[in-house]
């Protein structure tokens, strides 16, 4: 359908049917930080999504893959006993396939879920496995993630046009 169409769109995080993700035979959950996870000025892992992760652990492998630095990224995993990649300079699939060999992880057991387009949901779709879009947590964003969100918004006002996504109409 598109390089640039997630697999499932869903609010939050929390909209999403992990239950059925599970069914189909995903063993390997892989969440962005900033807007995903957590606010860009959160500076530890907040307590709602502490819960729902932990609570994910039961049934999944659980990684973090940001384009944030390590420094960023520590007091997550470290709060979550998780493992992640930093600097995973998304769209490139670098971090995807570093978790995927260390780990090993067939392509169809892993989803990527993020709040980014043009680099979430298109790492993923370049490393052939399902993504989920989330809307952004929050407003604020990186200075890099403003051009990211420029060049988002004219890939959805282009699929949006063919009818293919709308914001905020979301869908499994």
């Amino acid at each position: 359908m598109g390089i640039f169409k997630p697999t499932i769109y869903k609010k939050n995080i929390y909209d999403i049917n992990y239950k059925k993700l599970k069914k189909m035979g995903i063993k390997c959950l892989i969440f962005d930080l900033d807007n995903t996870l957590g606010l860009i000025e959160n500076k530890e892992c907040p307590k709602e999504t502490k819960i729902l992760l932990k609570k994910l652990q039961k049934d999944f492998r659980i990684f973090i893959a940001s384009n944030n630095t390590k420094r960023r990224l520590k007091p997550y995993l470290k709060d979550l006993g998780i493992a992640g990649v930093s600097n995973c300079l998304k769209p490139l699939t670098i971090g995807l396939l570093r978790i995927k060999n260390k780990y090993n992880f067939e392509k169809n057991e892993m989803v990527m879920i993020g709040d980014q387009i043009v680099t979430d949901v298109l790492a993923g779709k370049r490393f052939k496995i399902m993504t989920i879009l989330v809307d952004p947590l929050g407003e604020k964003d990186l200075k890099i993630t403003g051009l990211n969100r420029k060049i988002e918004s004219m890939i959805i006002r282009k699929y949006e046009k063919d009818g293919k996504f709308e914001r905020g109409k979301y869908y499994e």
